[in-house]
């Protein structure tokens, strides 16, 4: 089984407009989707339609909308209860998949609703082949949160991954030297921040031809303790990197739609050829195949596994630098 963790989940509003943005004009949208949201959300939801077990744990309400929503996906939940809503996240896509995200903050959590997660998240682990821990975390939960549920799955069989970015992810990579995850899924801003480089170097030498820099700030925190990163940067590409080695996969072109939920589909895309023994250039082929699936539909779709071309991502293997 494989579990999902989505501390602060979302119901994502998607408004797709034929012309640019232009701030303060008034545009009408072409169309608009409501899908169930948040990091953890969205990778249980494409490994459902992939048909592998899994089940997602979040904050919320039993008649909250995002429910009902998960229910008509046939995704698996389990709900740890709270009084407020689920935040509502809108997302605005242009014709050439330009996206402008704004995302509410949630609602504000208290002590005993965070103890109650980590304990169902750790309760759950002990049947898992993975843990997924996504997403932003709500008013009212540490930023040390990712950090200590990685602390407290050490001792068990599973693999634990970690998506999230900004104060969390400054904590959790503060702790890799005492707890480190067997995967994080940085993508290029949070790369950058956490290895002290430009985010816009970063994509532009991958979409040059040179992945080294991006490998180099990754392995800068393979340094700290991180086992794995996957690197996502878009239309540029990815890589997989590890304490020995290092992939670079590079997408064929394609029209986006949108960029919602591409990099969330890209976890799940490694998740999933994981658990089916995929090897690590493999694991990152289905991930950059995943992503370009998902940038290539509307809104805040996910894409299914007929929908995934693996043939149209090519991964190469990146000997090390000389010292």
């Amino acid at each position: 089984m494989i579990i999902t963790v989505t501390p602060n989940p979302s119901i994502d509003r998607t408004a797709t407009l034929t012309t640019p943005l232009l701030r303060g004009a008034v545009h009408r949208a072409q169309s608009v989707t409501i899908e169930p949201g948040g990091k953890g959300v969205n990778v249980a939801r494409a490994l459902t339609l992939a048909g592998l077990d899994t089940l997602a744990l979040l904050p919320s309400a039993t008649d909250d909308p995002i429910v009902a929503a998960l229910e008509s996906r046939h995704v698996r939940y389990h709900l740890i209860p709270v009084a407020h809503a689920v935040r509502t996240n809108l997302a605005i896509t242009e014709s050439d998949g330009t996206t402008t995200k704004i995302n509410e903050p949630g609602g504000s959590i208290c002590t005993a609703t965070v103890e109650a997660l980590t304990a169902s998240v750790v309760e759950r682990a002990t049947d898992a082949a993975w843990v997924v821990l996504c997403g932003s975390i709500p008013p009212g939960m540490p930023d040390t949160w990712y950090s200590e549920v990685v602390r407290r799955l050490l001792p068990l069989d599973c693999k634990v991954a970690v998506d999230t970015s900004d104060a969390p992810l400054a904590a959790l990579a503060a702790g890799f030297d005492r707890a480190a995850p067997d995967l994080i899924k940085p993508n290029s801003e949070e790369l950058a921040h956490l290895a002290g480089v430009s985010a816009d170097d970063l994509e532009a030498a991958l979409a040059a031809g040179d992945p080294t820099p991006v490998i180099e700030a990754a392995r800068t925190l393979i340094a700290r303790g991180a086992r794995r990163v996957l690197a996502t940067l878009g239309a540029a590409g990815a890589v997989l990197v590890d304490d020995i080695h290092a992939w670079v996969a590079e997408p064929a072109p394609i029209s986006p739609l949108s960029t919602v939920g591409a990099g969330d589909s890209a976890l799940a895309g490694y998740i999933r050829a994981e658990v089916e023994g995929a090897d690590a250039p493999q694991r990152l082929q289905m991930a950059v195949a995943y992503g370009s699936a998902a940038a290539a539909l509307p809104g805040s779709a996910l894409p299914a596994p007929d929908q995934i071309d693996l043939d149209r991502v090519t991964v190469s293997h990146v000997p090390p630098t000389a010292e």
